[in-house]
């Protein structure tokens, strides 16, 4: 977690919490007087003082990787109304108001239910976001739900996932299937001039350009280091290069930005391959072997 990053990207979400829970300290001070050291109970203080710290913890994962929004501000709302009941309660804790005051009883016993009904409704909706996300990618992807069968950095499908899929396609041997094999050109060179970080970075943005571009029947997977895998199902060898060709157009279009701001351009080679009695293996062989330059099969990791 970059502290830093998220002091700049939230600072007024945070500081509103804090602000308030200052100010009730202060009206709390004011107010009332300071219980003696005998009087402290100090299983409840542990008790609604931890609730009041996870409450605060809770807002500063939220934000740190939740982008901004109407969902991430309820779920800050929501939790930050539990968090000021608790705090109330640790400053009763301390401090012994007298019987005529009430606005600690009206924080106490309503800014949680506020506050959970704002964060009910923000979970709400963060689980219709979570659906249709998951919705889309099951229709670009057709990710198992097994995080196994996910590349840890794009993150897209990898080369065992693949081979299981054009097993299933060509078990239908009447459907036409035809497989691309991209490789980016001169990558290892990108890799020195951008460094580690950034060309991680390059290969993610990439994967999501290519699914932007695809159909949704299609199967993007990353099949090792720079080589990207498509699977086209339904698709004879005309329709295969033009896709083939609208890709290497995306990929020579992109302007991929480094974290100093300049831009870095890419271009992309193509190994197409249309199944004719082929098992999986082969089919990803033939397609490897038509990229440019291919002198050698190549091994996914």
């Amino acid at each position: 977690m970059n502290v830093n990053n998220l002091i700049a990207r939230h600072r007024g979400t945070l500081i509103i919490p804090i602000v308030i829970a200052n100010v009730i300290l202060l009206a709390n001070l004011a107010s009332g007087d300071t219980k003696s050291w005998q009087e402290l109970v100090w299983l409840d203080i542990a008790g609604e003082g931890g609730a009041a710290l996870l409450a605060l913890l809770w807002i500063v994962l939220i934000l740190n990787s939740r982008p901004g929004g109407r969902v991430t501000r309820m779920l800050v709302a929501g939790l930050s109304g539990i968090f000021l009941s608790y705090w109330q309660d640790v400053m009763d804790e301390f401090i012994r108001l007298p019987d005529a005051i009430v606005w600690d009883h009206w924080l106490e016993s309503g800014a949680m239910p506020v506050g959970m009904i704002l964060l009910t409704l923000g979970i709400y909706h963060w689980h219709k976001e979570q659906q249709a996300i998951s919705a889309q990618l099951i229709r670009r992807e057709r990710i198992f739900r097994e995080h196994r069968s996910l590349d840890n950095l794009t993150p897209l499908s990898g080369a065992h996932y693949l081979r299981e899929q054009l097993k299933r396609e060509l078990s239908r041997p009447d459907q036409p299937l035809a497989l691309i094999m991209l490789d980016l050109h001169c990558f290892d060179h990108s890799r020195r001039l951008l460094g580690p970080s950034d060309s991680d970075r390059l290969l993610k943005e990439l994967g999501e350009l290519l699914l932007l571009n695809l159909r949704q029947q299609d199967l993007l997977c990353r099949y090792a280091g720079d080589r990207f895998a498509i699977v086209l199902p339904m698709t004879q060898q005309a329709e295969a290069d033009r896709i083939a060709c609208e890709l290497q157009q995306a990929v020579r279009h992109f302007a991929f930005k480094t974290r100093r701001g300049e831009s870095h351009f890419m271009t992309a080679q193509m190994g197409i391959a249309v199944a004719h009695d082929d098992d999986a293996c082969s089919l990803i062989e033939r397609a490897n072997q038509r990229l440019p330059g291919a002198t050698a099969s190549w091994q996914a990791a």
